[in-house]
């Protein structure tokens, strides 16, 4: 079997969760997938199955979109509203057109420090896997380019926005930069994931659905390899 198949991943999984899921649910040899989302997000997940993990290099590489709510007044050890909080303003009353004028700042090329609390390496480990022994490594900050960044919607302490962007963003901190730029504390409460390359969350499938599914009925669901080669 092989073919992309593109998830909706639901908030509490990891990626590789949905990897073990879709492996032992449906007897799959080899399953990959083209971009990790962290547990507390949603939404697109594009699955690689069979031959078709050959393209996940070219696939990583897609721009995303992402759907956010970022929350000001308060810091998180993780970036996130899974992390631990610690209330650094009481008052967070910035102004609408400051708020404005920050978002577009972040709009281009950027730079961004990854979070302790993240999968990339070092020296063999995970900044994650430090982190939760109390080693925090700060790694020189990554370029990576935000193509838009569009408020939807401002209810302080709340701002909610649609980010489209290059990989290797990490709309967690993300957050942190813009909340630090008005100059409060601020984390990342809500992400969906709703575009990955040319695949959107349209097309994806929840894991509930996927539960009473036939390994022939997910056959008919599995998209085309991206070449012939594949």
């Amino acid at each position: 079997m092989d073919g992309i198949l593109i998830v909706n991943k639901p908030q509490g999984m990891t990626s590789h969760d949905v990897v073990d899921f879709m492996r032992k649910t449906f007897a799959l040899k080899k399953v990959g997938h083209a971009g990790t989302l962290d547990p507390m997000a949603t939404g697109v997940l594009v699955m690689l199955i069979g031959k078709s993990t050959k393209a996940s290099g070219e696939l990583i590489n897609d721009s995303k979109e992402y759907y956010a709510e970022m929350i000001l007044g308060a810091d998180s050890d993780t970036g996130d509203a899974w992390g631990k909080l610690s209330p650094r303003n009481e008052i967070v009353k910035p102004k609408k057109d400051d708020i404005e004028a920050v978002f577009k700042r972040f709009t281009g090329p950027i730079e961004q420090i990854p979070p302790a609390y993240s999968a990339i390496k070092y020296k063999g480990k995970k900044l994650y896997e430090l982190a939760r022994k109390g080693i925090r490594v700060i790694l020189d900050p990554r370029k990576v380019h935000i193509n838009k960044l569009e408020i939807l919607d401002i209810v302080l302490p709340r701002i909610t926005f649609k980010v489209e962007c290059s990989k290797g963003t990490y709309i967690r901190q993300l957050c942190v930069d813009i909340g630090s730029s008005l100059g409060y504390g601020a984390y990342l409460s809500k992400l969906n994931r709703t575009r990955s390359g040319i695949f959107s969350i349209d097309e994806a499938i929840g894991i509930e659905e996927l539960k009473k599914m036939s390994r022939e009925g997910l056959e008919g669901l599995l998209q085309k390899p991206i070449s012939e080669d594949l």
